[in-house]
């Protein structure tokens, strides 16, 4: 599983439904949601 920092629980939790995005500059990143609050994570990286 992929972990992200939640900025509303401000500590790092496992990402739910997560997907793996591509962003405009190519990069790869990781989108999902926080399973404590359904806040909106997004880590940067593979």
């Amino acid at each position: 599983m992929t972990q992200a920092y939640c900025v509303k629980c401000r500590k790092k939790v496992e990402v739910k439904d997560a997907k793996k995005v591509t962003m405009k500059n190519g990069r790869p990143a990781t989108k999902g949601k926080c399973p404590d609050c359904d806040t909106g994570v997004y880590r940067i990286g593979k």
